[in-house]
């Protein structure tokens, strides 16, 4: 299941069916919303940006290659996983 925005609609849902076997939903916004509303589930996306932006050499298009621009997310998110894990846990009374 993969989140996206309504600007993905159109044939990238039937694409991502066909050929990647991933099934693409699509989170509007209602018409009478004004201003800035969280919508469901768009927040994952919005935070986990927010995260890559968080390293220096992700925030802007350094990177020559593919695959050293894959290379440098992994290690982003390896980061922020190895911080969330070696985090002190409250301890239970």
């Amino acid at each position: 299941m993969v989140w996206a925005d309504g600007g993905y609609t159109g044939s990238l849902v039937e694409y991502c069916l066909a050929a990647l076997a991933l099934v693409l939903a699509i989170v509007k916004r209602s018409d009478n919303m004004r201003g800035f509303v969280v919508l469901p589930k768009r927040w994952f996306v919005e935070r986990f940006f927010a995260h890559l932006m968080r390293s220096r050499r992700l925030a802007r298009d350094f990177e020559r290659s593919i695959a050293s621009a894959e290379a440098m997310v992994y290690w982003s998110m390896t980061m922020l996983m190895t911080r969330r894990v070696a985090r002190p846990r409250p301890s239970r009374a």
